[in-house]
């Protein structure tokens, strides 16, 4: 009986844990690549990918709170690719995630990283 339990529990935990974001940063990737008209995981040589990219940028796309990774990212695949940087951060928690978007503005202006935002109704804004 106690093994039950342990297992409903973990169960229980497991999906709790993934609840923390409404979707995944894939189903946001995929939405935004489409109305880009971008390739979606473009592999670079290195095996790396390259979450979105289009003629003119290479894309990093991630939840606001991960804006500082998204930025060496970007950077990153825009020198593999000769394309522009640029980053789509993904803003679930509304006003809450403004505290990001300040930061990494502070930042892209220095390396001319143009930033797209989408929110949880789906609105995608350029910066």
């Amino acid at each position: 009986m106690n093994i039950i339990k342990v297992s409903i529990s973990i169960i229980l935990l497991a999906s709790l844990l993934n609840a923390k974001h409404l979707h995944k940063e894939k189903f946001y990737q995929r939405i935004f690549c489409n109305k880009m008209n971008g390739v979606v995981e473009y592999t670079l040589k290195d095996k790396s990918r390259v979450d979105c990219l289009t003629s003119t940028y290479a894309f990093e796309v991630d939840f606001a709170n991960k804006w500082a990774e998204s930025i060496g990212q970007s950077l990153f695949y825009s020198i593999e690719t000769n394309k522009k940087p640029a980053v789509l951060l993904i803003m679930e928690r509304g006003q809450k995630d403004i505290r990001y978007i300040k930061r990494f503005r502070a930042v892209s202006k220095q390396h001319n990283i143009q930033l797209f935002t989408i929110d949880k109704e789906l609105i995608i804004k350029r910066d």
